[in-house]
């Protein structure tokens, strides 16, 4: 750490409790833009937690700084939050203005479409913003491993959508893979076609199936994305639809996670608010703290920190 390290609080939490860290996905948005579908209108009925409810309320910096104020957060990285598609630089320019007031987020991770006719127009336009470093795009997949469409339009499969996943080594951008676990095998595939774009597994892979059989399926797209070496895991995101954050369950994930990818590969991550739906900031990092107790403190700065600074180059 420098001598006077900096927070987005503007001060140093020096209690015994309070954990220096980088949050590397988070959300932000103001309902009042009418800029996020999926938060306006009738409930989504295809929320991976069922009842977005306690969503549909703006999350602005003050809110996020509330909730992260019990720790040292040196800054974070804003994810794409479902913007309008019609206007996808436009979430950009926003967060963009809201860094520019309140010194924080860091790092921006956009969105553009891989698999339409402007793919490139909008990649460009989004690298060109000094604090892109990525880009999530969501292929399409499958509600259920018995569902899968490998090669129809929009997957990781269709020739272009890869064409337009290229373009990621062209514009210097890395990708946020977002899909359930039973597509990991797939995404492994794309990473081994693109050793020079560096991945990051948003939210552990999912695994939402907590049967031994389904954990099975989960640990081994794991793996297989594992040993591409292009590829980091967000070590977050253990909400289920149909139980309550249970810290023994999660710790198996957390601890398989980062058994399977390396402590040097894995990245802390919060995905507020919308983790908030199950567990609250100050117990997420608590549970996080406790679930490495046995990894040595260079071991936990690397997750907590310096392992995502590095890959958004912060």
């Amino acid at each position: 750490m420098q001598t006077n390290p900096t927070t987005i609080h503007g001060a140093w939490n020096d209690a015994s409790e309070a954990v220096t860290l980088i949050d590397a996905h988070h959300h932000l948005w103001d309902l009042s833009q009418q800029k996020h579908p999926n938060l306006l209108g009738e409930k989504r009925h295809d929320f991976f937690m069922d009842d977005d409810s306690a969503l549909r309320r703006d999350y602005l910096p003050d809110d996020y700084r509330r909730d992260a104020g019990g720790h040292n957060v040196l800054t974070t990285v804003h994810c794409e939050a479902e913007w309008d598609r019609d206007d996808q630089i436009g979430e950009t320019r926003w967060i963009t203005a809201i860094h520019q007031q309140y010194g924080f987020p860091g790092a921006i991770v956009a969105h553009a479409w891989f698999d339409t006719d402007n793919a490139e127009e909008v990649i460009a336009a989004q690298a060109a913003f000094p604090l892109v470093r990525g880009i999530r795009s969501k292929p399409v997949t499958a509600p259920a491993p018995d569902r899968m469409q490998p090669g129809a339009p929009g997957t990781m499969q269709d020739e272009r959508w890869l064409r337009g996943f290229a373009l990621l080594d062209k514009y210097r951008l890395s990708w946020d893979l977002r899909v359930p676990y039973w597509h990991l095998h797939e995404a492994a595939a794309v990473a081994r076609a693109f050793p020079k774009t560096p991945i990051v597994l948003n939210h552990t892979g999912f695994p939402w199936d907590r049967s031994e059989a389904g954990l099975t399926a989960w640990r081994r797209g794991m793996e297989a994305l594992a040993r591409e070496p292009n590829v980091q895991v967000k070590v977050s995101e253990f909400g289920l639809k149909d139980r309550p954050w249970d810290y023994q369950a999660n710790r198996r994930v957390v601890l398989d996670a980062i058994a399977i990818f390396g402590i040097g590969r894995a990245i802390f991550a919060t995905n507020f608010p919308v983790a908030g739906l199950r567990i609250g900031y100050d117990a997420l990092v608590a549970a996080m703290i406790r679930m490495l107790g046995d990894f040595p403190a260079a071991a936990r700065d690397r997750f907590f920190w310096q392992n995502a600074r590095a890959f958004y180059r912060l």
